[in-house]
């Protein structure tokens, strides 16, 4: 991902709940309480770019633990696994989170945990072979297609548009061939 990646930026920016291992002076801030501090064992949705941030800092003195731990976000846990393992066609990604799968992958370079990468690359081969059946379908997306492309997260969007776009473009220069030769 670019640094100028806006799919990468909206991603970074995704709560993820972070759990203080230290008390921490005037970041009450964080919590609402301005000015105050954050005591051991509080847990507070930051973005992930702050929570990483955090994560890799600890205190002051040598030996001493880091500042926060982070947790699973909530379109990732396990409740959202378990549906994802059932019938990944039926689940809203897009009302989870718009990146999803840019969720998963970047947290997936924070946690190491198998079955979720597994569930995330299960959920995204089913779902792509009916995001093809939808884009070759013209009233897919205005009968039973409806609901399905409404919950379509935004790389899911993309490679609907592309293979939506696709048969016209290669029927287009098909033509210009034909005209040409």
């Amino acid at each position: 991902m670019s640094y100028y990646d806006v799919d990468a930026i909206l991603t970074d920016t995704q709560k993820l709940p972070c759990t203080f291992q230290l008390d921490v002076p005037g970041l009450g801030y964080l919590d609402g309480n301005a000015g105050g501090t954050v005591k051991a064992g509080t847990t507070i949705e930051l973005p992930m770019w702050l929570g990483v941030m955090l994560a890799v800092s600890t205190g002051n003195t040598p030996g001493s633990p880091q500042l926060v731990t982070l947790n699973f976000p909530p379109p990732l846990q396990q409740r959202v696994i378990n549906a994802l393992k059932a019938n990944p066609r039926t689940v809203d990604l897009r009302a989870q989170a718009p990146h999803y799968y840019a969720l998963g992958a970047r947290i997936m370079e924070l946690f190491e945990d198998q079955a979720v990468l597994d569930t995330l690359l299960d959920t995204f081969k089913s779902r792509a072979s009916e995001i093809a059946d939808q884009a070759h379908n013209p009233r897919g997306a205005l009968g039973d297609g409806a609901d399905f492309l409404r919950g379509l997260e935004e790389s899911e969007r993309q490679l609907f548009k592309a293979a939506h776009e696709g048969p016209k473009s290669v029927k287009a220069w098909t033509q210009d061939l034909r005209r040409s030769t």
